[in-house]
């Protein structure tokens, strides 16, 4: 194995795991998801059939991630986010195979105990804020808070806030890149 688990986890059959991966106490992988490698995978952590994780993912304590969601590199899921896979659930109605897709990009960061209404993609670089419920399509580099989540700025790469001068640029304090909002979009110059 390239990867580690935990003595307790457990990874059904079918499984494919990236090298480097560490997959820690009482979590399960169910059978056919995809993990990449580098990804770290907290404590208590349910990944449900055929998920897909890219490459550097971080996944902590108490995350439940269902069948239909994806995440691209570089994905960090905050302690206790959820995703839900239907969007009308009736413990009298069967509705496997019935579940909706969620896919979030490259470099989104959700935090603790926010929720991901599904069917609703996540931008590249997207900040969710702690708590926050999404229920509705996250721009990438957008930051969102709130019930319903409900954005209220940009941020960088480094997860910094974006301040746009009159000229539509922004410089991240951290890495120095710049930034463009054109018609509502932010783009990496």
């Amino acid at each position: 194995m390239d990867y580690f688990s935990h003595s307790t986890a457990i990874i059904d059959e079918g499984c494919s795991i990236g090298k480097g991966t560490k997959i820690w106490h009482f979590s399960h992988v169910m059978p056919n998801c995809k993990i990449g490698e580098n990804c770290n995978i907290g404590q208590n952590v349910v990944i449900s059939p055929e998920v897909i994780l890219g490459n550097n993912v971080k996944v902590q304590n108490n995350v439940s991630i269902y069948t239909g969601v994806e995440c691209e590199d570089d994905v960090f899921l905050g302690p206790s986010m959820v995703f839900t896979n239907v969007v009308n659930p009736r413990s009298a109605v069967v509705r496997r195979g019935q579940y909706s897709k969620t896919l979030v990009k490259k470099g989104a960061s959700i935090g603790a105990n926010a929720t991901i209404v599904c069917g609703h993609d996540i931008g590249e670089y997207a900040f969710i804020g702690a708590g926050a419920v999404v229920t509705k399509e996250v721009l990438p580099y957008a930051l969102v808070v709130g019930n319903p989540a409900k954005q209220i700025g940009w941020m960088s790469e480094y997860g910094h806030r974006l301040n746009f001068d009159e000229n539509g640029q922004a410089v991240c304090e951290e890495s120095q890149e710049k930034y463009e909002i054109n018609d509502g979009c932010v783009t990496k110059l």
